[in-house]
């Protein structure tokens, strides 16, 4: 553990949580549901307890039922003791006397936390004078306000104060929400996904100015987060939720390296790392629905090692060096909810849920048969398609479809099952010359500004994309990562509107997209189609689902008969059953949505798949299956790949080269494994620095780059160095060199062997593996 951990001793549990139920619904002919099931926390002063589940398991629900605060209509039971005090049941005044001055709660959405019409620095001061006695004055507590601020790090504290919630960005406004919920000293801070929406560099920010805070008042932090590596650099203990009810608990090294549950094994095995490519193992079938919960475990149905009696009775939770005893009551001890603990000893995900597939694996989509129609909006399931039925899928993609430069006589598109799809190597780099060095798109000089309205006046310029070059080769998988505003979603706009850019050339399959006419606009339209971030926006919730999928074939202007042959193929290939084509997209599960879509941009062979953010809205159990839908139909149909992606970690197990990007120029491109492994870039070091490891002893043992906040977009061109405000080894430049980064912009240069290059003065000066700067840990 690292050392500013608060000292341990024999007094009693900040908080302590036994029992703790949670139920909605329920009348005369109808039994309360039941969401949260009899769970047990101990949490004590100074410490770190990490809640991990994916959504719907209930762990907001159980963090918003300790303050008082579950929502209307629900049925609380059991006991929450606050410093030995009990709340369950004390009226909303009392509650209200609590909140703030003893338990404290940051918010996943602080800007919906916040009041939208009142400046922060009143509501941080309004925190103080209700709480604090003797009570401050109006203009006392504002000085207050301003230093929280300052010492949770935000720049311009003063300002900050006066500003509207709305106009700080999303990590200044979380280090708002902390900075209040400190600002009395509780004992209890609870924190619901501080960083779910949050850029890597900003998610680092905001988990060391939780540890400051938290360090400084010496409050205990119970972290509800989906995210296992923020676990392992963060907590102290860890207690897995599932279905409502604790599964595993324990001291964070033990259950994240040691997991004896095999929905924890399950959990671990389908989070991408970004330390090695081994792709994630989808967890089969979906958490049972509240209500739904049989009478034995509650994940024998998705549990390769279930037996009869798994599924008789709920197991309790026992040591698992003990397993034939029911758990001991130390806090400390390793604990997990199954009867089959010594058969989860030493195997991995892989072991229990299937290893992933190789290169000759046709089939797709999850591990688990598909619900009924009835059951549709449950989970995330799909039967799997047989090899024959992929084939047959391939051979009905397009007979009928226009005919474009992309495809081969007969329809078929020229990169499907050509020798570029396995022609790259493991770094993304291709031989010189033959099919595999054929250019699918390639950008050069883009640029893209806006106008900004203030009041319906015109405001200044922002430049949204200064600068981007790349290139995406047949077969490949190109990556564009980069925090928020660095200009990745412009880029891809830029790309998918087939027009002349404002500056700078975009060709796809060698067309220069600004001599299109509108008909060829049309029909290149085809070979660029895109997967969008979130698909139920996307998707028309009038529309059954085939009719969705179909609609690509007929702009396409596809024979009806072609159509309804094809639909099915489509659906069967992601993952899904060709009757889920009567189905609406709100009878299905977030996963299911995104298949669809992916569905719908395969309909007409597209040669180039535009990717925003596919899966950072899901689950990652879920999210395992798309990764391992997308590369199995990257192998078997071949087309290209433009991945815009946040998580790195997915990158790295995706893409077969990465573009860094920052403040709208590509300051760093190469093969994945180069660029992970030897970043040139300070910035691309400082993101994958930023990246938690859902191991606790490699997360706590690496250094860290902590970022200072980013500037806001560029009103005009800024001289010299756009990152040079943030570099960390600006500190040891000399003069002369600091004068260079402040005037000249750093031009690319080849950085490594095959394709990676820099934009940086200063490459190689400072070694890949050089952390400038403090070694900074929560």
């Amino acid at each position: 553990m690292s050392t500013d951990r608060a000292v341990r001793g024999p007094a009693a549990p900040a908080l302590q949580v036994r029992g703790l139920t949670v139920a909605f619904g329920g009348g005369r002919r109808r039994p309360p549901v039941p969401v949260v099931r009899g769970v047990d926390l101990t949490l004590r002063r100074g410490e770190v307890l990490g809640l991990v589940g994916e959504s719907g398991a209930g762990k907001t629900l159980t963090a918003l039922s300790l303050l008082g605060l579950a929502p209307p209509g629900a049925r609380v039971g059991g006991s929450v003791r606050l410093l030995g005090e009990e709340m369950l049941g004390r009226p909303e005044r009392e509650l209200a006397g609590l909140r703030g001055r003893r338990i404290a709660m940051v918010f996943q959405d602080p800007l919906h936390a916040f009041t939208p019409v009142l400046r922060v620095g009143d509501q941080i001061a309004e925190a103080l004078r209700i709480h604090e006695r003797p009570r401050p004055g109006r203009e006392s507590a504002l000085r207050r306000a301003v230093e929280l601020l300052d010492s949770v790090g935000v720049p311009e504290p003063s300002r900050a104060a006066r500003a509207l919630p709305h106009q700080l960005s999303g990590g200044m406004l979380q280090r708002a929400m902390i900075a209040m919920a400190v600002a009395n000293r509780p004992a209890v801070l609870v924190a619901d996904e501080p960083t779910s929406a949050l850029d890597v560099t900003v998610q680092a920010q905001v988990l060391e100015t939780l540890a400051a805070a938290r360090r400084e008042t010496g409050a205990a932090l119970l972290l509800v987060t989906h995210d296992l590596g923020v676990v392992a650099g963060a907590a102290d203990r860890v207690a897995v939720l599932y279905a409502g009810r604790v599964v595993e608990t324990g001291p964070v090294e033990a259950v994240l390296r040691r997991p004896r549950m095999p929905y924890t094994v399950g959990l671990l095995g389908a989070v991408p790392r970004p330390d090695t490519r081994t792709p994630p193992t989808p967890v089969p079938g979906t958490a049972p629905a509240p209500g739904a919960v049989g009478p034995g475990c509650p994940f024998a149905a998705r549990c390769p090692l279930a037996e009869p009696e798994c599924r008789a009775a709920e197991p309790p939770l026992t040591g698992v060096d003990s397993p034939s005893r029911t758990a001991p009551a130390a806090p400390d001890a390793h604990t997990a909810a199954c009867r089959r603990i010594p058969a989860v000893r030493l195997r991995s995900a892989a072991d229990l849920f299937g290893r992933p597939p190789t290169d000759g694996d046709m089939d797709t989509g999850d591990t688990a048969a598909k619900p009924t129609d009835g059951d549709m909006d449950t989970g995330d399931t799909a039967a799997k398609p047989t090899d024959g039925d992929m084939d047959r899928g391939a051979a009905e993609r397009g007979p009928a479809l226009p005919a474009g430069p992309w495809r081969r006589a007969g329809g078929a598109p020229a990169h499907a099952g050509s020798p570029a799809v396995s022609a790259s190597s493991a770094d993304g780099t291709t031989p010189a010359g033959g099919p595999a060095a054929d250019v699918v798109l390639s950008v050069s000089g883009l640029a893209r500004s806006y106008r900004s309205t203030r009041l319906l006046r015109r405001g200044p310029e922002v430049r949204a994309v200064e600068h981007v070059d790349l290139e995406v080769r047949r077969g490949q998988t190109l990556a564009l990562v980069g925090e928020s505003g660095a200009g990745k979603s412009t880029t891809l706009l830029e790309i998918a509107a087939l027009a002349a850019p404002q500056a700078g050339r975009v060709e796809v399959l060698g067309r220069d997209t600004a001599l299109l006419s509108r008909r060829a606009a049309r029909e290149l339209r085809t070979a660029v189609q895109l997967v969008p971030q979130d698909p139920m926006s996307s998707l028309d919730p009038r529309m059954p689902v085939g009719d969705i999928v179909a609609e690509p074939l007929h702009a396409a202007r596809v024979p009806p008969a072609v159509v309804a042959a094809r639909v099915p193929r489509l659906l069967t290939q992601v993952g899904l059953r060709p009757a889920d084509a009567d189905g609406y997209p709100h009878q299905f599960s977030g996963g299911q949505r995104q298949r669809v879509a992916i569905a719908r941009a395969l309909a007409v062979g597209p040669a180039l798949l535009l990717l925003d953010e596919p899966v950072s809205a899901l689950d990652v159990s879920v999210q395992a299956g798309i990764l391992d839908l997308l590369l199995r139909l990257k192998r078997s149909l071949g087309p290209a790949y433009l991945l815009v992606s946040h998580d790195l970690a997915v990158v790295r197990q995706l893409a077969d080269r990465v573009s860094v990007m920052y403040a709208g120029r590509t300051v760093e491109t190469g093969g994945v494994t180069e660029v992970f492994g030897r970043p040139r870039h300070p910035y691309t070091r400082a993101l994958l620095s930023a990246v938690p490891l859902p191991d606790p002893v490699a997360e706590r043992s690496r250094r860290r780059i902590v970022l200072p906040a980013a500037p806001g977009p560029l009103p005009h061109a800024v001289s010299g160095c756009a990152f040079r405000a943030r570099c960390p080894v600006q500190a040891v430049l000399s003069a002369a060199q600091l004068r260079r980064c402040a005037a000249e912009t750093p031009r690319t240069r080849a950085a490594g062997p095959a394709d990676h290059t820099v934009s940086c003065h200063f490459p190689d000066d400072f070694p890949h593996d050089e952390r400038p700067g403090p070694v900074r840990r929560p």
